[in-house]
């Protein structure tokens, strides 16, 4: 299983990015997906969850209205799109899949 995550950066206040998370190793489509953070000094939280199929999602309350997680099965990648970002969403995000993590990439929100 390999889960390569990219998209991450420096971004504005306000400002959005949107992640992506390469999948292989596994049968993508028969799998929920996820993103989690963490921030320095901080637990990892998750952040967003998408069914198997992309019908159904959740979200950390923190980013609930704001985030927005999605899948396309044909080319085994999950996204995150991360709009009116705040200084507070600072962190690594990770992908992760049956029990599987990337490498995770850097979010920085700052002026």
């Amino acid at each position: 299983v390999q889960l390569v995550e990219s998209g991450g950066g420096l971004v504005q206040p306000g400002g959005s990015l949107r992640l992506s998370c390469a999948a292989s190793g596994f049968t993508f489509s028969s799998y929920a997906m996820s993103w989690y953070r963490q921030a320095p000094g901080k637990e990892r939280e998750l952040v967003a969850v998408v069914s198997s199929a992309g019908g159904s999602t959740n979200y950390g309350d923190s980013v609930k209205s704001r985030f927005t997680i999605s899948r396309d099965n044909a080319k085994s990648t999950v996204y995150l799109q991360m709009n009116s970002l705040k200084p507070e969403d600072t962190a690594v995000y990770y992908c992760r899949s049956r029990g599987f993590w990337g490498q995770g990439t850097q979010v920085t929100v700052s002026s």
